[in-house]
């Protein structure tokens, strides 16, 4: 389930990536109008939004039960152990900040 995951983040940063590069405008001397800054960020977000339903798409395909149940298992229990260090941990830092009384 990591590398499906890593495999669709890569996908997406690619297709997002790939966009932006092909969106480049030639440069001009005159400031840019908030007109385009308005296009440009609708592009954007219409790039983004494009590229998270694809991830979603091939999340969805490439779903497993299983797999998701053991990730929720290893979750809590992993959780449940970091509370309880850093209980630990709180104690110690206020004993020593505290001092022996």
């Amino acid at each position: 389930m990591g590398t499906r995951f890593l495999l669709a983040l890569c996908l997406v940063l690619l297709v997002l990536g790939i966009e932006v590069q092909g969106a480049q405008l030639p440069q001009q001397d005159e400031p840019p109008s908030p007109a385009l800054l308005t296009q440009v960020q609708e592009s954007l977000s219409s790039y983004w939004e494009s590229a998270k339903a694809a991830a979603q798409k091939l999340y969805q395909k490439t779903y497993l039960p299983a797999v998701d149940e053991k990730l929720r298992d290893l979750y809590s229990k992993s959780t449940a152990a970091m509370s309880t260090y850093t209980g630990i941990f709180t104690d110690q830092v206020l004993s020593v900040l505290k001092g022996e009384e």
